[in-house]
C-alpha cells in the first residue's frame, strides 16, 4: 500500500461516515488527504492530521473526529490498525500483505514506477542555457546543464509535456568580435584587445582555413564574416555534442538570429505598441514595464535604431507563448537578479499574468576545488574551467550527481578528490554501489534458477533486461521483517518525492531520497538473507525477498535516471 493509496482509502472512510450521518462535512470530503511517514518508532506506518483539519468545519473536536474515521479505518482492506495520539492524530499500521504487495507493483511498473499525473496537461517550456557560440562551454554552464535537464526529467514523470530549450545568442557585437579574431589568427596579426584569445581560436582558424583555403583570399569584411560564420558553425557543433555526451538533450536549439531575420521582433513590438504599452521618447523606443512593478522602463530600440538585448527577450518570450506553452521557465545565473523583475513586467505588458506565465529560477555559482587550490583557468579557452575538461577529470556521473545534489539556489563548492572516491562517504558511489548491489543478487538468483514468484523456476534473461513479472506464488505476508517494512515504505515515498521535486522544482530531492532508500536497503541486506545458503531448500520467503530486491533495483535506476547518472550493474 502506497502513501497515495491509504490517502484514498482515509477518503473512503470519510465519505462513508458522511454518507449514514456520522459526520457532516459542508464543504464535502477533501479531495486529497496527506499521509506521512512518523518520525518516531512505534507510531505506525503513516499518519494523518485530517481529523484536526476538519474537525472545525465538522462542528466537533478533533480526538472525537479521529475516533470516528478510525473506527472506520479498522474495517478497511490492508489496515491492520490504528491509533489515535495525542489531540486527533491517527497512526496507522499497514497489514504486511498490503505493504508488501507494493513490490510486485513496482517491478510490473518498471521504467514507469515514480510517474504520476500531477502535472498533467501542463505545456511547459524550460530554457537553461543560453549561451554565445563563441567559445567552449565552461563551469557556469555546467550547473544548469544538470540541474535544467534533471527539472525537465522530473517535470515529464509528474506528467507534464516539456520543451527543453537552447538559445543561442548569435547576434551582435560578441559575434563579429569572434569572427575577427579567428581571422586575426589564420592571417598571424594580433587578437583585437576585446576580442578572444584562448587557444581554441587558433585551433578554429587552422581548421577553417584546412576546409577552404580560398577563404584567406577574399575582402576584408568578408573574410571576416566567413571566418564569422565557419566559427560559429563549429562551435556550436562542439557545444551540442559536449552536452550530449554529458547527457543533457535538447529538444529545440533557437537561433536569436532566427527573431530578427523573420522580423519577428519588430512584428511582436508592434502589438506591443498597439496595446498601449510603448512609447517613444527621446529618439528612442521604450517599454513602460513600471507599469508592472520595474524599477525603471526600458529602451527596446536605441536612439541609432540598433536593437537591444530586451527587444530580443521580448519577442522570444511571445514567440514561445505562441508556440502554445503555458508557462515559460527561464533558469539564469547568479548575475542575473535583476532580470527577473523585468522579465515578470515584459510578461505583464505581453497581456499575460506573469504568475501563471513566467517562472525565473536563479542559480548560484559553484567552485570547483583539488585540495585546497581553486580549479579555475582552463588550459583551452584561457578562462573559466571548460564542461569538456570538468567531465575528463571528474567523469560524467560524478560530476552530474553532485551538481544536483544541491538546491540550485545555494552557492557550491566541490573537491575533486572527495567527489571521485570510491568510499561509502561519496553520495554518488553509495546510490550506484545500492544499485550494482542489487543487481549482483539478482544474478546469482537466476544462476540458482530462482525467479520472482513460487519455486516456478521462471528466471532473469539479464540482469539489464527488466525483471519478469512476479509469478503467482509470491506471498506478500511474507515480507514482514522490521527492515523489509522500512525498505517497503522508502519504495511507496519514490512517486511523491518526484511529484515534490517537480512542483517544486528541486530535483535534489530526488537524490537525497535516493542516498536514504541505498541506506534502507544496506539496512535490510544485513539483516534479511535472501538467497539459499550452501544446500538450503529454496523457500517462498527467498522468493518474495526476491522480488523486494527486484523492486529496489526498479527505484534505484528510475530514479539515476531521473538524474541523468547511470546506473551500473557492476563496481
Amino acid at each position: 500500500m502506497t502513501p497515495e493509496q491509504l490517502s484514498t482509502t482515509i477518503q473512503a472512510a470519510l465519505s462513508s461516515l458522511v454518507e449514514d450521518g456520522s459526520l457532516t462535512l459542508p464543504d464535502g470530503v477533501p479531495t486529497s488527504v496527506t499521509v506521512e511517514r512518523p518520525r518516531q518508532k512505534g507510531h505506525g506506518d503513516y499518519a494523518t492530521n485530517i481529523a484536526m483539519q476538519l474537525a472545525k468545519r465538522a462542528g466537533t473536536n478533533p480526538r472525537a473526529l479521529a475516533e470516528l474515521v478510525a473506527g472506520r479505518l479498522a474495517d478497511a482492506e490492508g489496515v491492520a490498525g490504528v491509533e489515535v495520539a495525542g489531540p486527533g492524530f491517527l497512526n496507522i499500521t499497514v497489514e504486511a500483505g498490503a505493504q508488501g504487495a507494493l513490490a510486485a507493483q513496482i517491478v510490473a511498473a518498471g521504467a514507469l514506477y515514480g510517474h504520476t499525473e500531477t502535472l498533467a496537461g501542463n505545456r511547459i517550456n524550460v530554457e537553461f542555457i543560453s549561451a554565445n557560440p563563441t567559445g567552449p562551454l565552461h563551469l557556469g554552464h555546467t550547473r544548469w546543464a544538470v540541474v535544467g535537464d534533471a527539472i525537465a526529467r522530473v517535470l515529464e514523470a509528474a506528467g507534464a509535456e516539456v520543451a527543453r530549450e537552447f538559445y543561442i545568442n548569435d547576434r551582435g557585437n560578441q559575434m563579429s568580435l569572434f569572427g575577427a579574431s579567428i581571422a586575426a589568427a589564420a592571417l598571424g596579426e594580433p587578437i583585437p584587445q576585446d576580442g578572444y584569445h584562448g587557444a581554441y581560436v587558433a585551433d578554429l582558424a587552422q581548421q577553417i582555413v584546412a576546409a577552404d583555403p580560398a577563404i584567406l583570399e577574399l575582402p576584408a569584411d568578408e573574410r571576416v564574416d566567413a571566418f564569422r560564420e565557419a566559427g560559429y558553425a563549429l562551435q556550436l557543433k562542439e557545444q551540442q555534442e559536449q552536452l550530449a555526451g554529458f547527457g543533457t538533450r535538447f529538444d529545440v536549439w533557437f537561433s536569436e538570429r532566427s527573431l530578427h531575420d523573420s522580423d519577428d521582433v519588430g512584428t511582436e513590438l508592434e502589438k506591443l505598441r498597439g496595446e498601449g504599452h510603448l512609447y517613444d521618447s527621446d529618439g528612442a523606443l521604450w517599454m513602460r514595464t513600471t507599469d508592472f512593478g520595474d524599477d525603471k522602463d526600458r529602451v527596446l530600440i536605441r536612439t541609432n535604431g540598433e536593437l537591444t538585448y530586451f527587444a530580443s527577450d521580448t519577442a522570444y518570450y511571445v514567440n514561445k507563448r505562441a508556440r502554445g506553452f503555458d508557462r515559460c521557465l527561464y533558469l539564469l545565473g547568479a548575475d542575473h537578479h535583476g532580470y527577473v523583475n523585468r522579465l515578470r513586467a515584459m510578461a505583464a505588458c505581453a497581456g499575460d499574468d506573469p504568475n501563471q506565465t513566467l517562472e525565473v529560477l536563479i542559480g548560484q555559482l559553484v567552485k570547483i576545488m583539488r585540495g585546497d587550490t581553486e580549479v579555475k583557468l582552463s588550459k583551452r579557452s584561457g578562462e573559466l574551467v571548460t564542461l569538456a575538461e570538468l567531465v575528463d577529470e571528474i567523469g560524467v556521473d560524478a560530476l552530474r550527481y553532485h551538481l544536483v545534489r544541491y538546491p540550485a539556489d545555494s552557492p557550491l563548492v566541490l573537491d575533486i578528490e572527495e567527489i571521485t572516491r570510491a568510499s561509502s562517504d561519496n553520495p554518488v558511489y553509495y546510490v550506484q554501489y545500492a544499485h550494482a548491489r542489487v543487481s549482483s543478487i539478482l544474478r546469482n538468483a537466476a544462476d540458482l534458477g530462482m525467479g520472482l514468484g513460487s519455486t516456478s523456476g521462471v528466471g532473469f534473461e539479464t540482469v539489464a533486461a527488466q525483471p519478469p513479472q512476479p509469478a503467482e506464488g509470491f506471498d506478500p505476508s511474507l515480507l514482514n521483517h522490521e527492515r523489509e517494512g522500512d525498505l517497503l515504505r522508502a519504495l511507496a515515498e519514490f512517486p511523491r518525492v518526484v511529484a515534490s521535486a517537480a512542483q517544486l522544482r528541486e530535483p535534489h530531492r530526488v537524490a537525497r531520497y535516493l542516498e536514504g532508500l541505498a541506506s534502507a536497503y544496506h539496512k535490510f541486506y544485513d539483516s534479511c538473507r535472501v538467497l539459499p545458503m550452501g544446500d538450503e531448500d529454496v523457500t517462498d520467503l527467498h522468493h518474495a525477498r526476491l522480488v523486494l530486491v527486484a523492486a529496489t533495483r526498479t527505484v534505484l535506476a528510475n530514479g539515476l535516471a531521473l538524474l541523468g547518472v547511470s546506473a551500473p550493474e557492476r563496481m
